[in-house]
């Protein structure tokens, strides 16, 4: 199978305008892992190394930042949240003005997006779209979360969207955030913001705690884990 040609996925910002991204520059959509390489490389964010790996730094966060992570409480989870120090309340007015500067940053800047599903179970797993200003950060998320049939790309409408801009910093004393870090769960605008933080897992763990809120209310107890097997299916592993 012929690669498609990298200026073929060059696509229009429909669909982005609903979280007000707009006036973008270039609008990277679903990428291949061969070319999300190949844009990191020429983008300088990171080095091809021995046999293959792309070696990537994520600046002063190496890990998770927990105490930068706040949820929105309003009327949607104001009585649905154990709030506390880990789900920490985050105030509708200070989002939106937030994501107001962030719409800014974006202006005329080229993004990357992928499509992709967070569950393996068609019945409840849950469509998302990932939003980035460095490619690297999309093939985590290409590499991460499953990905879309041609046949249900063509008709995926996310339920969840991710922001992810690493760049772009919160100034505390008029975001009311802790640090110049952020990563911001709105359930009601179905939106996470992410910024301050080269981290990719953010995005990864966002998406987590947005199906621990969901699933439970549905009945289905969200765990974070993995299985694999050997050469004989039935000798399996699962890893929680």
């Amino acid at each position: 199978m012929v690669q498609q040609p990298v200026e073929q996925t060059i696509q229009s910002s429909y669909g982005l305008e609903h979280h007000g991204l707009l006036d973008l520059g270039n609008v990277y959509w679903n990428l291949s892992t061969a070319a999300l390489y190949e844009h990191a490389i020429r983008n300088h964010e990171g080095l091809l190394a021995h046999l293959g790996p792309l070696v990537v730094r994520t600046g002063t966060h190496t890990g998770r930042s927990p105490n930068d992570k706040f949820v929105v409480c309003d009327a949607e989870t104001e009585g649905s949240v154990w709030w506390g120090k880990v789900n920490r309340p985050f105030e509708p007015e200070d989002f939106d003005r937030l994501q107001q500067r962030l719409q800014a940053y974006f202006q005329h800047r080229n993004v990357y997006v992928q499509d992709c599903f967070a569950g393996a179970d068609s019945r409840y797993r849950l469509p998302i779209r990932i939003v980035t200003e460095k490619a690297w950060h999309s093939l985590f998320a290409h590499t991460m979360f499953l990905r879309p049939t041609p046949e249900e790309l063509a008709k995926h409408v996310p339920d969840f969207t991710v922001i992810q801009a690493p760049g772009f910093h919160a100034t505390p004393d008029v975001d009311h955030t802790l640090s110049s870090t952020f990563i911001l769960v709105n359930f009601t605008k179905q939106l996470v913001l992410i910024g301050g933080t080269e981290y990719a897992g953010e995005a990864k763990k966002a998406i987590f705690s947005v199906l621990n809120y969901l699933l439970p209310r549905r009945g289905i107890l969200s765990m974070h884990g993995s299985a694999n097997y050997g050469k004989n299916k039935y000798d399996a592993a699962i890893f929680f």
